[in-house]
């Protein structure tokens, strides 16, 4: 396996850590992920985490523009200030930072969501809440044609 697949909700510790699934581990063990490249969803109430190649991928977007246009100007503030370099502890386990929790507004429990080359965490409601309007708006847009 060799991508990020499936969710799985886990509680958040007293100290504000929580075990990153082992499925997801084994992702990054054969991609050889030791340092996680974490972000700010651009749609979703999200934070995603992917191996430095997804913040490789993301700048030569940003250096195909004008550095002076507004759109490499947003691209850059919305991925290098709105994201950090994390590590996991020798347990698997992942820290929820502040800017972590704060955009994700997690509490005591996140959901681990696959998505493909990267995963994200989700405040388990708002997920649920998510994955159900699509659903619904693929189903109603096979319905139509």
């Amino acid at each position: 396996m060799n991508r990020f697949l499936s969710s799985q909700t886990k509680k958040i510790d007293a100290k504000g850590r929580v075990s990153v699934p082992a499925i997801f581990r084994t992702v990054m063990a054969r991609q050889s992920i030791e340092d996680l490249y974490g972000f700010q969803d651009f749609l979703y109430p999200a934070f995603c985490f992917g191996g430095p190649d997804i913040l490789d991928r993301y700048e030569r977007q940003i250096s195909t523009l004008d550095p002076f246009s507004s759109r490499a100007q947003q691209l850059s503030l919305l991925i290098h200030g709105g994201g950090s370099f994390f590590r996991l502890d020798g347990e698997g386990r992942l820290m929820i930072t502040d800017l972590i929790r704060d955009y994700a507004n997690l509490s005591d429990e996140v959901t681990f969501v696959g998505r493909s080359d990267h995963f994200q965490l989700w405040e388990p409601p708002a997920f649920q809440r998510m994955q159900d309007a699509a659903r619904a708006q693929i189903a109603s847009a096979g319905a139509t044609g």
